[in-house]
């Protein structure tokens, strides 16, 4: 299977590519951290189920949790690595903590592809 690489997004891109995009189309962002190991079991499903999707239904993105950028993870009271949250026409409309399975990953962009 191909996987897509997540769109990088830092704080000074994180309006442009989250908020402003999440009008167009569902908005998938990771934050996580180099050092976290659930973090590096998660990144690997979450690009295979992107790659299951070939219509640019939704886009997924990556905050780096570090310097400025945990600015964003504070914003949104984001407790561990990783946190995935879902946006829709600029605001959250859901969100899971740590690594899940593909099934999982998958129902989760599925349900809220449904709310878009």
């Amino acid at each position: 299977m191909v996987s897509v690489a997540p769109i990088e997004v830092s704080i000074e891109t994180f309006h442009s590519l989250v908020i402003e995009r999440s009008h167009k189309q569902l908005v998938i962002l990771d934050i996580s951290a180099n050092w976290c190991s659930p973090c590096k079991i998660l990144e690997p499903i979450l690009t295979a189920v992107t790659a299951e999707y070939n219509n640019g239904e939704f886009a997924l993105t990556k905050l780096e949790a570090e310097d400025e950028n945990m600015k964003i993870a504070g914003q949104f009271s984001v407790r561990g690595f990783p946190t995935v949250i879902a946006f829709i026409r600029g605001e959250e409309v859901g969100r899971f903590h740590s690594a899940q399975t593909h099934d999982f990953v998958r129902n989760f962009i599925d349900q809220n592809l449904e709310n878009f």
